[in-house]
């Protein structure tokens, strides 16, 4: 299977939890055992958004800020890289034609942000539709996906199953904006709809998430 792994800024660097992206390192190289082609792009999170703030006071404009924010991302990924050890490509890729180069040799691909404009969300949906993916997993700082935001509404109700038409409905903002925090970008979701690739949101604290998605086992929300 080819698979793309995302890993929330919300759930890793905010703030920085070494711990838990050595955990999720640990497994990736697990999952990678089991023959499947992987990818892994990981946010910025709280310190980028911090960054995009100094950018702001700073008086710098959106592309400006955005570039900040995807130094931060690029760190996390470098420092989860540096812990997947041989089995990960020799550096952080920073273009999609790297990140294809990269999986061709049979290692496991990592990458931050992309390019100012786009969420690494968005990054992901980009890298699945380059290499055609099975599926795109994310971890969140949430169960799944809700009818409305769990953090201030306690009657919401997650969602087991949706369509990409029913969740692009859910969507609180539809531009880009630097560091932008929502459940997925709603661009992410335009390129995962228009490929047909399909989405699993989950819990992101919780590691071992990860190895029930990938085995085809009922966990947070499913969208296709």
């Amino acid at each position: 299977m080819r698979l793309v792994i995302r890993i929330g800024g919300s759930v890793v660097a905010s703030p920085p939890n070494i711990e838990l992206l050595g955990k999720y390192a640990d497994l990736v190289k697990t999952v990678k055992t089991q023959k499947h082609e992987i990818a892994v792009v990981v946010g910025g999170g709280a310190l980028a958004r911090e960054f995009i703030k100094y950018a702001k006071g700073l008086g710098l404009e959106m592309q400006a800020q955005d570039e900040v924010a995807i130094s931060c991302s690029r760190l996390f990924a470098q420092l989860f890289l540096k812990s997947l050890g041989e089995l990960g490509c020799s550096k952080v890729a920073t273009t999609l034609d790297e990140a294809s180069a990269c999986l061709q040799e049979g290692k496991i691909l990592v990458m931050g942000g992309l390019k100012p404009g786009i969420t690494t969300d968005t990054v992901a949906a980009l890298v699945a539709e380059r290499i055609n993916a099975d599926l795109l997993v994310k971890g969140t700082d949430q169960e799944g996906v809700y009818n409305k935001d769990p953090r201030t509404n306690s009657n919401a109700v997650k969602h087991d199953y949706l369509t990409f038409t029913e969740f692009e409905k859910i969507f609180e903002g539809t531009t880009h904006k630097a560091g932008i925090h929502q459940i997925v970008d709603p661009e992410a979701i335009k390129v995962l709809k228009r490929h047909s690739v399909k989405l699993i949101v989950f819990n992101g604290f919780k590691p071992e998430n990860l190895l029930t998605a990938v085995k085809g086992e009922k966990i947070g929300t499913v969208i296709s």
